[in-house]
């Protein structure tokens, strides 16, 4: 399924299709039926940067490219069937891709909110984590920052639970379920809560922790810099380098920010209440703390989490061992100098009535009894994040919404499908972050589905990976127009 965004196939389109090519004419030659289809996935980012280059319409550039692509591949001989071949460029193609997100829409699955972003400055439009190597775009090099946007999302995380359960059965090599559970990334844990001190208005910082038996040795807490009380709970002296920080760390990509080894933070000024202990303890901001992780704060623990001990010595914070090796497992440890990680055969200490106890029964005791104070609940989360749909380029399928004064937000009847692409000269991004499409004002503005008012459309487009999620499905009905 290659990108036409170059004017003629790479040897790795080559190397991928022979092999499959051959494998296909083995097995018509054991007298079985085989369906060879071919198609071009050939919107996004790749091909309007291309059409930017060479100083072409993508709409001109693209199609152009696809029938040298065509020759060539005739060329090789390879077995395919072209009465089936399909482009995700098509508005009999992307009407269906439109017509998948108002399937998820309708049953809640699409959704919008303000998230933080991998923005590329030269591409001008967002970026997946996978897209970003090294803090840099993958496809420019260009040093990647980060963006508040309105963005569509898919919300995948409903099926975290039944993904990770599905692989179980699933014929795949080891190390891939491996890396496909590593993705996923259950956590077992609770939901703590610990209110601020000395606010007008009461506030209340949520943390996710996987190690609920080590809150005793809690000794202050993070937020991630765009965490939204950052702004509310700083005081007065600490306000300029807690701005400066917050708008620093903007600068960052996520990538980055997850794989940074030197920790960094500024305190806020704020203190927070140990719902164990009921002893105050600071709020920092720091820049290794992600809102897309959690509820983006976490209780630092640096007598037992490497990553808070670090910050703990960078930052003279109190470290506190609450876990120790029980008598029978060996000498004890100094976590002044390092963090004591170890679960198995441990007990907890320094940790109140709860001192003795297993660390696993620890756990289960102190998420009780907090519970009971409704400061503490059992929780499952998830690595996996919901997928980001949202680009703010040209080249894409407009995404099929309509925002009616009247209304609110208004789905595209699917009757009305596609929601055509319209050709425009003036298609290049710039650093607005509001697509090409918003100044098309006669395709901008359109009558609401819903009651016929003056509304506008949605300018953003979908991610060109929506398009490669579904094609298979496609081949097979690429000749009728009633289903996708």
């Amino acid at each position: 399924f290659p990108y036409p965004s170059a004017e003629g196939l790479h040897v790795g389109n080559l190397f991928a299709f022979t092999g499959n090519d051959i494998y296909g004419r083995f097995q018509r030659l054991q007298g079985h039926t085989v369906f060879e289809p071919l198609g071009y996935d050939a919107f996004g980012i790749h091909s309007e940067n291309f059409a930017i280059k060479v100083g072409i319409h993508p709409g001109e550039l693209i199609p152009r490219n696809i029938e040298n692509f065509r020759r060539q591949l005739k060329r090789a001989g390879l077995m395919v069937d072209w009465r089936h071949e399909l482009s995700t460029t098509d508005p009999s193609y992307y009407k269906w891709t439109q017509w998948v997100f108002l399937q998820l829409y309708e049953q809640g699955l699409a959704y919008k909110k303000k998230a933080a972003v991998n923005w590329c400055p030269f591409d001008k439009t967002v970026l997946a984590n996978e897209q970003v190597i090294g803090g840099a775009c993958e496809r420019c090099g260009t040093m990647v920052e980060q963006r508040f946007l309105e963005q569509w999302f898919f919300r995948i995380t409903d099926y975290a639970g039944r993904l990770l359960a599905n692989l179980d059965a699933l014929d795949w090599s080891e190390s891939t379920k491996t890396a496909q559970r590593n993705w996923i990334g259950k956590s077992v844990g609770a939901e703590l809560d610990f209110a601020v001190l000395g606010l007008a208005e009461p506030a209340h910082v949520k943390v996710f922790t996987t190690r609920p038996d080590t809150i005793y040795g809690a000794t202050y807490l993070v937020l991630a810099p765009e965490h939204p009380l950052v702004a509310r709970i700083t005081s007065g002296e600490q306000r300029a380098m807690v701005e400066a920080y917050v708008a620093d760390a903007g600068r960052q990509d996520l990538v980055s920010r997850k794989t940074t080894k030197e920790k960094s933070g500024v305190f806020t000024g704020a203190y927070a209440t140990n719902p164990a202990t009921g002893q105050p303890i600071p709020i920092w901001t720091a820049d290794y703390v992600l809102m897309e992780y959690g509820t983006g704060a976490i209780m630092a623990v640096p007598g037992h989490d490497e990553r808070d001990h670090e910050f703990a010595r960078a930052y003279d914070l109190p470290i506190v061992q609450v876990v120790a090796a029980s008598e029978s497992a060996g000498a004890p440890v100094d976590v002044a100098t390092a963090a004591y990680t170890e679960t198995g055969d441990c007990q907890l200490v320094n940790s109140g009535r709860f001192s003795g106890m297993s660390v696993a029964d620890g756990a289960a005791a102190i998420v009780a009894e907090l519970a009971a104070k409704s400061t503490a609940m059992p929780v499952v989360n998830y690595r996996l994040h919901d997928w980001c749909i949202s680009r703010q380029r040209y080249w894409g399928p407009p995404i099929p919404i309509v925002y009616c004064d009247a209304c609110g937000t208004v789905p595209v009847p699917a009757s009305q499908l596609p929601v055509l692409l319209p050709a425009i000269d003036d298609f290049r991004p710039d650093d607005s972050g509001v697509s090409p499409l918003a100044r098309h004002e006669e395709w901008y503005h359109t009558p609401c589905p819903a009651c016929g008012k003056p509304a506008r459309r949605e300018t953003d487009v979908s991610d060109t990976f929506l398009d490669s999620a579904w094609y298979f499905l496609r081949y097979p009905s690429s000749d009728r127009d009633e289903v996708p």
